[in-house]
């Protein structure tokens, strides 16, 4: 990936691509497209696919934005808290809330506009309105960890915290996100390389949705059947013909005869196993590879860090490591040395901390080897980020950081007048300590006097969080991908706070939940900065979108706990429904907080030291490839190699597959080539007019579907429909036919 220099006589270029808008306009012909710099440079994208076209007259607080803005956050919130709680993945994507704000935008500017209709409807729907209704609604859809940790101390502990309680948790915690993001954003936002190549797509169709022309008529006429196409096709797959979500030739060769097969290619159903050589037809599934999104080299990663996966999970279970081979070859929970769920509660006395007398008695619990395997490979990949970072973007770190310039200096020195109604640093400041305090009293309000977690360990994961943000962040913003820390964050807990696995769980709140937020808001303010929305309405919408989605991720999180309790606590779930999120969770707070000591010490039989220790390891990694590229010659073939070899993502998508199912990779591979490959390469003018565009519309038609058939027949209301039985849909067999 290229880097460029964000000092003080460079960052003017951030907004350099004003000077060639006429070439780089999505409304014009696009005869300007550099081919070169498209097949080469990963960034190149947003220079070639988004224009930077303004009008600083749109009005954008309207009525319009506070009811859209609100239904839609609604609605995303309570279909992302679903998701959290399905087998597969899934998140809903930005192009899910943009669709239906566009329609619902378009419709509300047909009203009349004069006399009293003008505060109703001022005007055409316009793309800044848009783009403040899409962040206000992902913001929303993005799932708190603290609805998670909340639902894990329901599930697991029998804790209900008070909804007050669980709602102020919950935004406290994203609005520490909230100000971490805008201190970083001078580093993570306005330069030119950091470009969030997931959110090509959805600028990309926001641009060719209000800026008009024939080439845009022709755009949205190809979007729109793109995405009728999907919602007819994907309710197939997903309901009548589920074996489509996972076509498997060998396990329809094996019939579910040998467990080999099974944990090797299964792929249909929750965690039956890895799915090599697994093809699915289901976008909804797809998606989650974002093939058409990913520049090749991110891909190449991938393909490279699944390789690598697929040979040690396997190996490790069948080479007995982590003594796993008695219990199930996947699953976020833990098991006895009977091979069934661990009895923690006989473990864990009435005071939620360890009781030595029955842990005699009960003996330690295990992972599966899959899930021991994918944490040590997680923290490596968070021990190599940091050296990764350092080593190549040093130059990138110290113009940011340097002198601390951005404490005092709250927006970076560029040319455009968007920037100077910036919100003030010492806004941000009060937010801070508001947040943290709101954050520390709900810790000390749980029931029956439980102290969640003490003052000083959310103040010291909540200073470890933001520095972690500013390394992973720069991943984030070149590549797309986000690294999760939760694993880290759960073992420091674990020394912190030995033997209690209330406070483990904790934890999560204030060291991965601050730290996810602050990724997923960065790129808010980056698709405001696409979209030329002034920096105080991004800000207002992400509050907005923070309050609705703390209430409704706890409310629609309470009403499918309760009606599905028990398949939410089964280690293997269901095809519909799997507690494997929030199993993490309660496997770590008892095998990390109550058991740390007995588990994680170094000589202790079940070996799993070396699963925390990997993250020092994990620090040495990218240093041989830094040396080579160091001895050889400048600008050969060899030294860019070197340079381009990304181990933190390498190391994390080895760990990337004992998780949910997995019959789409191999799609996301054929798919993914052929987009950014031979697309990109050999057809570039089709690939920047079409290929973001069609990404939106197969995801915007698949949610739609998804979301209606999750009430109407999965079963989250209450009451689920299943499919007549037939050849397609079997009920003795897994989807696949692996189990």
């Amino acid at each position: 990936m290229a880097t460029l220099s964000i000092g003080e006589a460079d960052t003017k270029d951030v907004l350099d691509s004003e000077k060639i808008s006429d070439r780089t306009s999505v409304d014009s012909s696009q005869d300007f497209i550099d081919e070169k710099a498209l097949a080469e440079k990963a960034e190149a994208v947003a220079l070639q696919v988004i224009s930077t076209r303004d009008d600083p007259d749109l009005p954008i607080l309207t009525f319009r934005v506070a009811l859209l803005g609100l239904g839609l956050s609604v609605f995303s919130s309570v279909l992302s808290t679903i998701y959290t709680f399905k087998p597969q993945n899934a998140t809903v994507s930005q192009l899910f809330c943009l669709i239906i704000a566009y329609v619902l935008g378009i419709g509300m500017a047909a009203l009349p506009s004069h006399g009293a209709w003008r505060y109703i409807n001022p005007g055409p729907f316009n793309i800044k309105e848009h783009t403040v209704i899409v962040i206000m609604s992902s913001t929303a859809s993005s799932v708190a960890v603290a609805m998670e940790v909340i639902a894990a101390l329901d599930l697991f502990y029998d804790l209900r915290l008070n909804s007050a309680v669980a709602v102020f948790s919950i935004f406290s915690t994203q609005m520490l996100g909230e100000w971490s993001s805008h201190v970083l954003r001078t580093f993570l936002v306005y330069p030119t390389y950091a470009f969030y190549p997931s959110y090509i797509s959805v600028v990309n169709l926001l641009q060719s949705l209000h800026f008009g022309g024939a080439l845009n008529m022709k755009r949205r006429r190809f979007f729109w059947i793109v995405f009728a196409a999907i919602f007819f096709w994907e309710w197939i797959p997903q309901y009548a013909f589920p074996l489509l979500t996972a076509i498997s030739v060998v396990c329809m060769v094996d019939n579910g005869r040998h467990d080999f097969i099974r944990n090797l290619f299964g792929a249909g159903s929750s965690n039956e196993g890895l799915g090599l050589l697994s093809f699915s037809t289901s976008w909804t599934l797809i998606t989650q590879g974002t093939p058409l999104v990913w520049p090749l080299q991110t891909r190449g990663y991938i393909y490279i860090g699944m390789g690598l996966g697929y040979l040690f999970l396997t190996g490790g279970y069948y080479l007995n490591v982590f003594n796993g081979r008695s219990i199930p070859f996947m699953s976020t929970s833990l098991f006895g040395e009977d091979g069934a769920s661990y009895n923690q509660s006989a473990v864990i006395d009435s005071d939620f901390k360890l009781n030595t007398d029955a842990l005699a008695t009960i003996g330690l619990p295990r992972y599966t080897t899959t899930y021991a395997l994918s944490q040590l490979f997680y923290n490596l990949s968070l021990g190599s980020a940091f050296t990764y970072v350092v080593i190549w973007h040093w130059a990138e770190l110290k113009a940011a950081f340097g002198g601390l310039k951005f404490l005092r200096r709250g927006h970076a020195d560029v040319d455009d007048p968007h920037y100077k109604a910036e919100v003030p640093q010492w806004a941000y400041g009060l937010l801070f300590f508001a947040s943290l305090a709101v954050g520390i009293g709900c810790s000390y309000a749980g029931p029956h006097g439980t102290v969640l977690i003490p003052a000083w360990s959310i103040i010291l994961f909540t200073i470890l969080s933001w520095f972690v943000a500013i390394v992973l962040g720069f991943i984030t913003a070149t590549t797309g991908f986000s690294i999760s820390i939760k694993y880290a964050i759960q073992i420091i807990a674990a020394f912190l706070h030995p033997g209690k696995p209330i406070p483990v769980m904790y934890a999560n709140l204030f060291g991965n939940s601050t730290s996810f937020q602050t990724l997923y808001l960065l790129q808010d303010l980056k698709l405001g900065q696409y979209t030329k929305v002034p920096p105080r309405m991004t800000f207002f919408a992400q509050m907005a979108g923070s309050i609705i989605g703390s209430i409704f991720n706890f409310t629609m999180m309470k009403i499918i706990v309760t009606n599905n309790r028990e398949v939410l606590k089964d280690p293997i779930g269901t095809r519909i429904w799997s507690g494997w999120v929030i199993q993490q969770y309660n496997s770590a707070s008892v095998a990390m907080g109550a058991l740390g000591k007995e588990l994680f010490s170094f000589g202790k039989p079940a070996g799993y030291w070396i699963i925390p220790f990997a993250m020092f390891l994990g620090i040495f990694l990218p240093l041989p490839f830094y040396v080579v590229w160091k001895l050889s010659k400048p600008n050969s073939r060899l030294a860019r190699v070197m340079k381009y070899i990304n181990i933190p993502v390498i190391a994390l998508y080895m760990g990337w597959l004992p998780y949910s199912v997995n019959g789409q990779w191999w799609s996301c591979v054929v798919i993914g080539i052929f987009s950014q490959w031979w697309l990109r390469t050999r057809r570039p003018r089709w690939f920047v007019k079409y290929n973001y565009l069609m990404s939106a519309a197969l995801d915007g038609g698949s949610q739609v579907i998804l979301f209606i058939l999750s009430f109407a027949v999965f079963g989250a209301s209450g009451n689920a429909i299943s499919f007549p039985t037939w050849w397609g849909n079997s009920d003795t067999l897994s989807v696949d036919r692996c189990d």
